[in-house]
């Protein structure tokens, strides 16, 4: 009789671990945004991508399964003005007529604890690919879970900014970059 109460409290809680078990799958992209930062002549410039899709598998209860892959639209880019704009999607900077867009694969994802963690993947911009670590937070938001975090991209390993923009004493050669993004359960995404 003791075998099997435990056996039924040991099923009992593993259905209910389940029960809370979300993952978060539909982005929403109205509610989501990709910044970023950099500096010329030491002087904080801020910017931001006005179009990217990010389609993400997430489970707190299972964040070593998650899964995330961003595609940034570089010609979407708002760095402050037109003629930056015009400037920065120019062959020296970011190319895009021969490299349209900027993606992100996640390879995994670390659980760092206190609703923290990290993403692991490869970041491919202008046909160079490098390997990125995102740290990021987690939390849920009503039905929504809300991810928001950062990291510091060198704008010379993937040569944005060629010719005299090379030189990192006039645009420095680290970019702050931030997201948020907020995503509704898969359930919300069948529907």
């Amino acid at each position: 009789m003791k075998i099997r109460h435990i056996a039924l409290s040991a099923a009992a809680l593993l259905l209910a671990g389940a029960a809370q078990s979300v993952e978060f799958k539909q982005v929403d992209t109205a509610r989501s945004s990709l910044a970023f930062s950099s500096k010329q002549m030491g002087v904080p410039v801020p910017g931001s991508f006005k179009k990217f899709t990010t389609q993400i598998a997430f489970d707190p209860a299972k964040p070593t399964a998650a899964s995330t892959t961003l595609e940034i639209d570089l010609a979407s880019i708002d760095a402050g003005s037109k003629d930056a704009n015009d400037e920065v999607v120019g062959k020296q900077w970011f190319n895009v007529k021969a490299f349209p867009t900027a993606r992100f694969v996640s390879s995994g994802v670390k659980a760092l604890g206190g609703n923290r963690y990290e993403a692991l993947g490869k970041m491919t911009i202008k046909g160079q690919t490098r390997d990125i670590v995102a740290p990021f937070t987690f939390k849920q938001d009503g039905a929504n879970g809300v991810f928001d975090g950062g990291f510091v991209l060198k704008r010379m390993d993937f040569n944005i900014g060629e010719g005299p923009w090379a030189d990192v004493s006039a645009v420095a050669n680290e970019i702050e970059i931030k997201f948020h993004v907020v995503a509704a359960p898969a359930a919300a995404a069948k529907k």
